[in-house]
């Protein structure tokens, strides 16, 4: 294994790993840290964790321990992968994690930190995070249940979370064919740290070239782009995707814009949707087998979701509290997952982090192999040794026609 990655997220972590697997690299998603060795020709390994919304020291404990399996592997080179929205609060978890990355590998090479992925519209400026035309404090991120992201300026606000000077490396640098030498005159000058700028897809490719040999580098998925190169990898067809047949069952937590287009979409061309909220969950008035009779009742591709509008959300929030809240959101969408499998269903589609991470928790998976891409970010997935394909979508990811799209392609259309 040649490049180890610790994702913060199952859902960003496949984005990676489609990234990875398209440049050429042969790359295997992990489900939490492996119990025993990668096999011997996976070149890209990548940990999924479930540590974005985790107290600060269970995230770091989480990735210090996929950093040592990954060390164990044979890798020399380590990438912490979060989301393309920078999604933290001010306590963490993204600075506190790459602080003791840094310090358990003994490294004092510039560390880049950019969450830049141009063909989903996501561009660092000046310092600054853009969901395309707008700062990332007026995306819609800002109102995000768990992380809202109300500052635009990744150097402030990792300041906040972090012990160490924040660097900045500028996109005139990086044109210039200067990103090297930038890196290490930030690190140089005390600002190991260093947020980079990225406005297009060149951007990225010149920051993995930039980055050779350097121990750790941090971002979204884009910042892989330069990287199989570097390893040497072709691009080329990944293996054939089969697909797998049988019945489908989309479910959504996510709340973002995105997704509730999608979901409006779903509806307009002719899905069957069953929404569930916070009080039926608590209150027993909806429970997970009378969904899914439901589900295998229905007459067209069925949804489940509990995704709302930022203002219903907070009234659920007030009432039985944010943790309370997604736990239980969480935990029937993961029972929920886990009871289609055992009705049939071999095809699970899932929007949200958070709810992609609880339902791939739940049906077990250890591994998964990257298919082709369904949008940008989001490839179709197969578990490991079993007939079950996934999708596993950020919930800011996808075109309006995702559910159906998804579907169709983790059947091998």
């Amino acid at each position: 294994m040649k490049l180890g990655a610790i994702g913060d997220d199952f859902t960003g972590s496949s984005d990676l790993g489609l990234t990875l697997a398209r440049g050429g690299l042969k790359t295997v998603q992990y489900v939490g840290v492996p119990s025993q060795s990668a096999a011997a020709d996976v070149e890209a390994g990548i940990v999924a964790l479930k540590s974005r919304s985790l107290p600060a020291d269970e995230a770091v404990a989480q990735s210090l321990s996929a950093l040592n399996w990954l060390k164990e592997q044979g890798c020399t080179q380590f990438l912490f992968k979060y989301c393309s929205t920078f999604d933290s609060t001010p306590d963490g978890n993204i600075g506190p994690v790459t602080e003791a990355l840094i310090n358990a590998l003994e490294t004092s090479d510039p560390v880049i930190v950019c969450p830049a992925f141009p063909t989903t519209g996501r561009t660092v400026y000046q310092g600054h995070l853009f969901v395309m035309d707008r700062l990332l404090s007026e995306s819609g991120m800002e109102n995000h249940p768990l992380t809202p992201m109300t500052d635009p300026d990744l150097r402030r606000f990792l300041g906040l979370q972090t012990q160490s000077p924040i660097g900045h490396l500028s996109h005139a640098e990086i044109t210039a064919g200067n990103a090297r030498d930038g890196l290490l005159r930030e690190a140089a000058g005390g600002r190991q740290i260093v947020v980079c700028d990225a406005i297009a897809d060149q951007d990225l490719v010149q920051l993995g070239k930039a980055a050779k040999d350097f121990a750790l580098i941090t971002g979204g998925s884009g910042i892989a782009l330069g990287l199989p190169d570097v390893y040497g990898a072709q691009p080329g067809d990944q293996d054939k995707w089969p697909g797998v047949k049988g019945p489908v069952l989309a479910i959504s937590g996510s709340c973002s814009t995105a997704t509730r287009d999608q979901i409006a979409a779903h509806k307009v061309t002719g899905g069957s949707q069953c929404k569930v909220l916070v009080d039926d969950i608590l209150s027993g008035a909806v429970t997970v087998e009378t969904t899914l009779d439901w589900a295998q009742g229905a007459a067209s591709m069925p949804l489940v979701y509990s995704s709302d509008d930022p203002a219903a959300v907070k009234v659920a929030q007030a009432r039985f509290g944010r943790e309370k809240s997604a736990a239980a959101i969480e935990g029937f969408f993961a029972e929920l997952a886990r009871g289609a499998i055992k009705r049939g269903f071999t095809r699970i589609i899932s929007a949200g982090g958070e709810t992609s991470g609880a339902v791939v928790e739940a049906v077990g998976a250890e591994a998964l192999r990257i298919g082709p891409m369904i949008d940008p970010g989001v490839p179709a997935v197969q578990v490991e040794g079993r007939d079950l394909a996934l999708a596993l979508k950020s919930g800011n990811f996808g075109a309006e026609d995702f559910f159906f799209k998804a579907a169709a392609i983790l059947e091998g259309a």
